[in-house]
């Protein structure tokens, strides 16, 4: 009888270590919040920049912690970088300004980068001074990057490319992008062949960037339209024609970490907060969360486990996606339900502020990354149910 694959890797405990680092890291915190400096929000790791604050985590060591030292990281491990990472994501702190160059720019660099983007991308990362956006999905494709139609042309001396990209978070912000693109014409036999990667900055003659508002008027989401955008040779990530291996590669650091199960970690703790200080008795609701939430940690710590031994548990990490993004929008649900406060927009934080975040982000939650369904027919195809 055959065997299914492991859904998830074995699992993982953080080293010794790791207890000092936690206690630096929330002191840090605890410093920041009682300056002021900022308010805890829910969703920070997409409606939070703050370039001070990253350029802060920066001088302190805690962005590109798993960037080798001779590219000005750290040369941490990247458990190191999840206690960092769960930290800040749980006190609310605002990090969407480095967030995609530090979870999975600096990585992919390391991975498919040449020596010359390395030197000119990774030590700005790990200072927090360069900012990353990502160009994968388009206005008729979604999450099916195989149906992508951006178009690489050769020229001399590199590739025009042609084409729309949607949802880019930071976009008005970032310094570059990493685009996905068709380098050769499809092939419906193999669709996910003749896709390459490249480094588009975002200031390049022909780039266009437009804002997509969020229902309360933030903008966080971009739609980046090229129009023969030149991106010399210097500038392909990794082989013409790989881009599906290294998108997929790169996904593993995307969909895995604890951002996909606590976005809502803030509003969390807050509806704690509020039944306590009603008097209420615990709910069978809320152990419901805790419990899930500790499961969830578990299984994100094991990919990131997996990670440091130089894997990329693609299935693994569609799978915490999956169950977190639908986590998230559980705690809302449970805290519209236990506590009566309305969530308020307005509110300069607290409760109704987390909550109101919280609701106004959460359709986003099952989209952002993949939707749901796409990731489930990668875990149908990789248990060769499909």
């Amino acid at each position: 009888m055959a065997r299914l694959p492991a859904l998830v890797p074995p699992p993982t405990d953080l080293p010794p270590r790791a207890a000092q680092l936690r206690a630096d890291v929330r002191a840090f915190l605890e410093q920041e919040r009682a300056a002021g400096a900022w308010t805890p929000r829910a969703d920070v790791w997409l409606s939070g920049w703050d370039e001070r604050f990253t350029k802060e985590l920066g001088r302190r060591g805690w962005l590109g912690m798993t960037i080798p030292v001779e590219y000005g990281g750290h040369g941490a491990s990247p458990l190191d970088r999840y206690v960092v990472t769960e930290e800040l994501l749980a006190a609310g702190a605002p990090v969407a300004a480095h967030w995609v160059a530090d979870r999975q720019i600096g990585p992919s660099l390391m991975r498919f980068g040449t020596e010359s983007q390395r030197r000119k991308f990774l030590p700005g990362i790990a200072a927090g001074e360069v900012y990353f956006g990502i160009g994968m999905s388009e206005p008729d494709a979604g999450s099916d990057l195989a149906a992508v139609r951006t178009k690489a042309v050769q020229v001399s001396g590199g590739w025009e490319l042609t084409g729309t990209k949607v949802w880019t978070s930071g976009a008005h912000h970032a310094h570059a992008f990493f685009a996905l693109a068709r380098s050769a014409p499809r092939d419906e036999q193999n669709r996910h062949a003749g896709l390459s990667q490249f480094i588009v900055e975002l200031d390049s003659p022909g780039v266009q960037i437009r804002p997509i508002p969020l229902l309360t008027g933030a903008h966080h989401f971009n739609e980046v339209v090229f129009d023969n955008v030149f991106v010399p040779d210097d500038m392909v990530l990794g082989e013409i024609g790989a881009g599906w291996r290294q998108v997929t590669s790169e996904l593993a650091f995307e969909r895995s970490g604890p951002e996909r199960f606590l976005s809502t970690f803030p509003l969390l703790t807050a509806l704690v907060g509020e039944l306590l200080a009603n008097g209420s008795t615990p709910h069978q609701e809320l152990g419901g969360l805790v419990s899930r939430l500790w499961t969830l940690r578990r299984m994100s710590l094991a990919v990131a486990g997996s990670l440091e031994s130089g894997q990329a548990p693609e299935l693994a990490a569609a799978v915490v996606k999956d169950l977190g993004t639908r986590y998230e929008n559980e705690v809302i649900d449970v805290a519209r339900l236990l506590v009566s406060i309305p969530p308020d927009p307005a509110a300069e934080g607290g409760y109704a502020r987390l909550l109101a975040d919280a609701v106004l982000h959460a359709p986003g939650f099952t989209l952002r990354g993949g939707t749901n369904e796409v990731l489930r027919g990668i875990v149908a195809r990789g248990m060769g149910l499909r």
